[in-house]
């Protein structure tokens, strides 16, 4: 009887194959050093210099974060980012340089190469980590913000960004030591797309914040209308910004809906433009109406306004209408109402100085005869004799 029988499959790795490739390093080593012993000692030197100038470099890093006004701010972020240079990854760097100058054997230069690419993989990932991470500090950290916009979230943010980065580190990593990554990425792309929509919600308003932080359309402080909404921006958090409308009431909108509305930062304007209509009576002589835009012209600049437009706008149902604009400096209202105050006001006293009269809306009814001519309302009573003399 036959029998099927199965060799067992050879482990990925082999333990007992370890002293073996050990003892080879090791002996393709000294004969190299035996060989190119005074080229050896040269790119030792060498390497020593090189690694003695980096750790010079580090603590230049260590020194820019003692100094916080240097270059805004951003300094502190560089020196941060330097100083996390690890002392693997300096050394692999000195190697690494060095190596094919002495002339350092396959098995040797290999090796080195091997450590090398472990190395700046996960360093350059420290690195992409620090600077985004200080960049996105040193925004919610200045005066406008105080860092409540994503005080709360920076441990999020941090564990994110950590791993995004080290993984992509590690795939490089694999990637350069032959290994088939195709699987991995799949797999990694599949997570993070299940990950992205199980929160969505909470990924959509972290990077509205973010938004926020970064292209600054308001901050807080500003005041900002939106919708039939008006008020002052007291927070801007994670997930939600908090605005004190002037009605009094805290309105709380998530950031994602509130950056996708037409956002009016009132904050920022250098003028408040009020408009007026004036009505005048249609009895007001013709030459009086000629120099009225001038009359309106210096009663706002009088009180300390630009005027933007004033004439003729319109013929109304009771008065001839005209248009005054005029701009008040700054952004504040109450400001602005106090002069709106004072320049109508002003053009009241103006306009009885001038015998100018504003109309309130009247009609007149007139009586037809049946063949349209017009006759009095009322019947003529005859004149009595002590009228006719």
């Amino acid at each position: 009887m036959a029998t099927n029988s199965t060799s067992p499959k050879a482990p990925i790795f082999d333990g007992s194959r370890v002293p073996d490739q050990v003892e080879s390093i090791i002996d393709a080593t000294y004969d190299w050093v035996q060989v190119y012993w005074l080229k050896v000692l040269i790119a030792l030197g060498v390497g020593a210099l090189i690694v003695v100038a980096l750790l010079w470099v580090r603590k230049l890093g260590d020194r820019l974060c003692q100094k916080p006004g240097f270059a805004g701010g951003w300094g502190v972020i560089l020196g941060h980012a330097i100083a996390r240079t690890n002392m693997f990854f300096i050394v692999t760097l000195a190697a690494q340089l060095v190596s094919g100058y002495a002339g350092a054997p396959g098995e040797v230069a290999k090796t080195i190469n091997f450590f090398f690419v472990i190395a700046s993989a996960f360093q350059t990932a420290i690195w992409a980590r620090e600077l985004i991470l200080g960049t996105i500090e040193h925004r919610t950290s200045s005066e406008h913000y105080s860092g409540e916009a994503l005080l709360s979230a920076m441990g999020l943010i941090r564990l994110l960004v950590t791993a995004v980065l080290f993984a992509i580190a590690l795939v490089v990593v694999l990637d350069n030591l032959g290994v088939n990554v195709t699987g991995l990425v799949a797999g990694l792309g599949v997570g993070g797309i299940a990950i992205g929509l199980a929160a969505q919600g909470i990924f959509g308003d972290l990077f509205a914040a973010l938004a926020i932080i970064f292209d600054r359309p308001f901050r807080r402080g500003d005041k900002i209308s939106y919708d039939s909404t008006s008020g002052i921006i007291e927070s801007i958090g994670l997930k939600s910004t908090r605005i004190r409308a002037f009605t009094g009431e805290l309105r709380i909108i998530s950031n994602r809906n509130l950056l996708d509305k037409e956002i009016q930062n009132t904050t920022v304007r250098n003028h408040v433009r009020l408009q007026l209509t004036i009505g005048v009576a249609y009895e007001t002589p013709p030459d009086t109406l000629a120099k009225l835009p001038s009359i309106l012209t210096e009663v706002v600049e009088a009180e300390g306004a630009t005027v933007s437009r004033a004439g003729f706008d319109s013929f109304g149902g009771s008065s001839l209408d005209f248009a005054l604009w005029f701009d008040v400096p700054g952004d504040d209202w109450p400001t602005a109402h106090d002069t709106r105050n004072r320049v109508l006001v002003s053009m009241m006293r103006r306009f009885a100085a001038e015998g100018i009269s504003i109309p309130y809306p009247t009609q007149t009814n007139y009586t037809a005869a049946p063949d349209g001519t017009l006759i009095m309302p009322y019947p003529k009573v005859p004149a009595t004799e002590a009228q006719k003399a």
